[in-house]
Parts: structure tokens; sequence; C-alpha cells
């Protein structure tokens, strides 16, 4: 059977810079052997399946496979999907008005908002279905360093330290002590994310036009590093509250990644704070449409 695909880069403006996703439109019928399968043939970070909401208010379902599993939720097809979605089923409203969706995945019901001003990239904007929430401790910083080819003396800055946090998808969360360290970090010395383990999300202080720079690898689920990681951001926040938590109010944080690996993309994150704690967070980005076409599956 022949089956339209979409494929994106998101979290990007430009054109091959960001992630890139693989979106099928059509795929009822498919299980998850063949799903996995054909997320394997793409070999993109994820490829996503488009299938009919079990409840019929809602936009669409969505099933996300890396080429090595199947996740519970991720923030580069949860936005992706998302502003694919609205201009291909509402173009004419989307030139005109934001549009609310709702995606169900399986982390649970996500609610996203698709824009496209006059001359501006596809975006969208998701909030998290969950608020994060802090892991078992991680492992000692000078096991950290020696997996990422690092010195222990690499590993921490001001009150950052390592943590493992989820917010549908857990990670180990590596806070490095400057941009290049973060640089010499190696994807290869360890196979983060196998056996059940968490994958890894180093980061460093940015360099004052972002907040932050980061770098996922995870080599366990079949992805030897990724240019964006929404889900690892969405866990982030719960690391920033630990760590260096803002005021009460609402503020917007820009964490780049992928830039080491020549796929730079940008992704917002903005975080609402009430008395002290994080009531809600949001995790935004562009889009851009590359290609198009049909997969016999």
């Amino acid at each position: 059977m022949r089956r339209a695909y979409r494929v994106l880069d998101v979290f990007t403006e430009t054109a091959f810079a960001g992630n890139p996703l693989a979106v099928v439109l059509e795929s009822e019928g498919l299980d998850d052997q063949r799903m996995q399968t054909i997320a394997r043939e793409f070999n993109l970070a994820e490829t996503v399946f488009v299938l009919p909401p079990r409840d019929p208010v809602n936009t669409a379902a969505l099933r996300i496979f890396t080429p090595a599993r199947e996740l519970p939720f991720a923030g580069h097809p949860t936005v992706g999907a998302a502003a694919l979605l609205a201009h291909l089923r509402a173009p004419q409203m989307l030139a005109a008005q934001d549009l609310r969706l709702v995606i169900e995945e399986r982390v649970g019901e996500i609610v996203c908002i698709a824009r496209h001003r006059r001359g501006q990239a596809l975006a969208a904007y998701f909030t998290l279905p969950r608020l994060p929430r802090i892991g078992e401790a991680p492992p000692p910083v000078e096991e950290i360093a020696q997996r990422l080819g690092l010195a222990p003396e690499d590993i921490g800055f001001g009150a950052h330290a390592p943590v493992r946090a989820e917010a549908g998808v857990e990670y180990l969360f590596a806070p490095l002590a400057s941009l290049e360290a973060l640089g010499r970090a190696d994807p290869d010395r360890h196979r983060w994310g196998a056996d059940g383990g968490p994958a890894i999300f180093c980061y460093a202080a940015g360099d004052g036009e972002t907040s932050y720079r980061a770098r996922m690898f995870a080599a366990g689920w079949g992805i030897r590093e990724d240019p964006a990681t929404g889900s690892a951001i969405a866990a982030f926040a719960g690391a920033l509250m630990r760590f260096a938590p803002p005021g009460d109010g609402d503020h917007m944080l820009i964490v780049d990644q992928g830039v080491e690996m020549g796929r730079p993309s940008r992704i917002a994150l903005g975080l609402e704070v009430e008395g002290g704690a994080l009531t809600s967070a949001t995790i935004g980005g562009s889009v851009v449409l590359i290609a198009e076409g049909t997969i016999e599956a």
C-alpha cells in the first residue's frame, strides 16, 4: 500500500539544519514491527506515524519511533507533526490565525498551537503533558566524565550538578564547565540509552545570545547524536528548577543544540513559575518542509 509522507526540518528556519523528521500520514493497518522497520528505513532520529485519534474530538494520534525503539513522547516530532497537520488540513485558517490542536501520544494528550506568520517559517509549540520529575541519583562525576572522554573538573558549573530527570522520557543531565568542554564530549565512548538506561544531555552556559548550548547522545536508541531533543528540553526544565530556578512569572529560555554536528537547532523553552514552583512549561520552534512522497508499506 502506498502511504504519503513528508520530511521536515524542525527547530530551524533554514532548510537542512535543525532535526530531520519523517511523518507518515496514512498509518492505519501498520503494526508495531512494521512501524519500527519503516523508521529504520528512514534512519532519522525519529519517524512519526499519524493515526486517527482515540477521542474524535482530538486532532490525531501519533506513534513515535527512533531507528531502534518506540518513544512514549518526543519534542521535535510533536512540534513538527503539529505544524504539518495544521498546514495540510487548514492552510487558509493557519494563515489568518494560530490554530489549536490536541495530539494523542503514549504519554497522554498534548495541546499544541501552530502558527504561520506571513514571510516566516511554520512554527508550533506545545504545553508539556506533565511536569518534569527528578529521578534517582546520577552516577558519580568521575564515571560520567570518563564515559564522555572528559576530566572530572569539566563536569559542573555554578550550582549545576548532574541529575536524572524525566517528563515522559528520562535523561541524565550533565552540566559542563565550558562550551569548549561541550565540544570535546565524545558520543562514542559509551552506549548511552542502552539496556534501559537514560540517554545523556550535556549542556553548558550559552554565549549571551542564548541561555544554554547542548548536545544529546543516545547510541542505545540508534541515535549517535541528536540535533535537537524536545523531550530532553522538557525534562531539562526540572533540572533548571533545581539548580537555577527563576523567579515567579513567565520566562523564555533559548537552547541551541546540534551546533557541533553541523545541524544548528534553536529550541524555545517557556517556564511559568508561581510560588517558587514550576506550574507549566512549553516547548516550541520553527519547521521547514523539505520533501514529500509515498512509501510502499
